[in-house]
């Protein structure tokens, strides 16, 4: 998606200038790394929830599948991180996403249908699959959608805008992959890294080596040297525990 369309309407900064607010408001920056929602403290603020809700309800009751590509990427990856967080306050406290289980069966929130989009209802399963995922065909797409935990990569603090979207998803992959939860070298010098890049490994190359290729394009240089001198995937770790301040 390097190439992708950097036209935006006028509207566009000003559309997601309140989700921008409350992630400024609520998201907070953690010694270790991992940036953390204040879930709590949005939950006992209505006039922020009103707000989050009314951005909800506007960003989906626009055209999107009409916007330039940037555009329509941020507006489906904003739309994405807002539901999540509104689920999670609605479920608050919850120490898992995974716990929030519509179904009898369900493990987790992401079948659940939640929004209509131009007629369309959607969950967030499919907003990640079909919408970005298969809608652009960029492995970036796992540095812009946030599943309100530890192990996946930060809730960025500010919405996603076309203007700036390339830079901001390269800034989150190398954010991500020079973190440990993204790779880790082990004490044999064989790799840790995420599970995300076990299940969506058709996103990255579709192998491991293709794996390894996309963490050498954003490792800083003494990773990237550690990685060259073992590239081999020896074991995938992610933590689903909640990314609150208090996990």
């Amino acid at each position: 998606m390097s190439d992708l369309h950097k036209q935006k309407t006028v509207s566009e900064t000003d559309q997601h200038a309140v989700w921008s607010e409350i992630l400024a408001r609520y998201v907070v920056d953690s010694a270790d790394g991992i940036n953390r929602f204040d879930y709590a403290a949005l939950r006992e603020h209505t006039d922020d929830r009103a707000k989050l809700k009314a951005y909800i309800d506007a960003l989906s009751s626009q055209a999107i599948s009409t916007l330039p590509d940037a555009e329509r990427f941020a507006a489906y990856a904003n739309l994405y991180n807002a539901l999540t967080i509104q689920l999670i306050v609605e479920h608050e406290p919850v120490s898992s996403i995974t716990k929030i289980r519509p179904g009898l069966f369900s493990i987790g929130p992401w079948k659940k249908e939640l929004i209509e989009v131009e007629g369309e209802t959607l969950s967030l399963d499919e907003i990640e699959h079909e919408k970005l995922r298969k809608g652009f065909g960029d492995p970036r797409v796992h540095y812009a959608v946030n599943c309100a935990s530890l192990g996946c990569p930060n809730l960025k603090k500010t919405a996603w805008e076309a203007e700036t979207l390339d830079a901001d998803l390269d800034a989150a992959a190398r954010e991500y992959i020079n973190h440990p939860r993204g790779v880790t070298i082990r004490s044999d010098g064989r790799l840790q890294v995420s599970t995300i890049y076990r299940w969506f490994r058709e996103d990255f190359g579709g192998n491991e080596d293709g794996v390894i290729a996309h963490l050498l394009a954003y490792a800083e240089p003494d990773l990237a040297e550690k990685i060259r001198a073992n590239p081999d995937i020896a074991d995938h770790k992610y933590d689903w525990s909640i990314n609150s301040p208090d996990a």
